[in-house]
């Protein structure tokens, strides 16, 4: 399985009025960490027809994220059928590795003229079965 990892800190434009990380973050951060991986797995010759969007978002709140929290957030892809990658995202406390929030996506892959849905390639399917390097 291929996981990718990022870290950030929780700045104070993070949070809400509870003083914990909104939710909106949360899922702006899923769409960029998947982003990310997408990037950084799939060669831009796969990468330039074809285009994701989110069909459900999934997250479950266990431990909140207050300012200067330091996370490790790591994604991976779950299941890949037919049109549909399921993706998991987790947001850990990088110093304690404690699971702070689990996200878990479905995203449509679409050819990107046309808009249409599209079959996962087995290339594209086996480049995030591969460890990364």
């Amino acid at each position: 399985m291929n996981i990718y990892e990022k870290s950030i800190r929780v700045i104070r434009e993070d949070l809400d009025e509870l003083d914990h990380v909104n939710n909106v973050r949360y899922v702006q951060w899923i769409q960029d960490v998947s982003k990310a991986h997408w990037e950084h797995v799939v060669p831009e010759k796969f990468r330039e027809n074809l285009i994701w969007v989110v069909r459900k978002h999934e997250i479950v709140y266990k431990i909140p994220s207050v300012l200067n929290d330091h996370l490790l957030i790591r994604t991976y892809i779950s299941n890949n059928q037919g049109f549909i990658s399921t993706r998991i995202v987790e947001f850990l406390d990088a110093n304690s590795q404690k699971l702070k929030i689990k996200g878990c996506t479905e995203w449509c892959l679409l050819n990107a003229k046309t808009g249409k849905p599209m079959p996962i390639s087995k290339e594209i399917h086996t480049l995030f079965e591969t460890p990364s390097p």
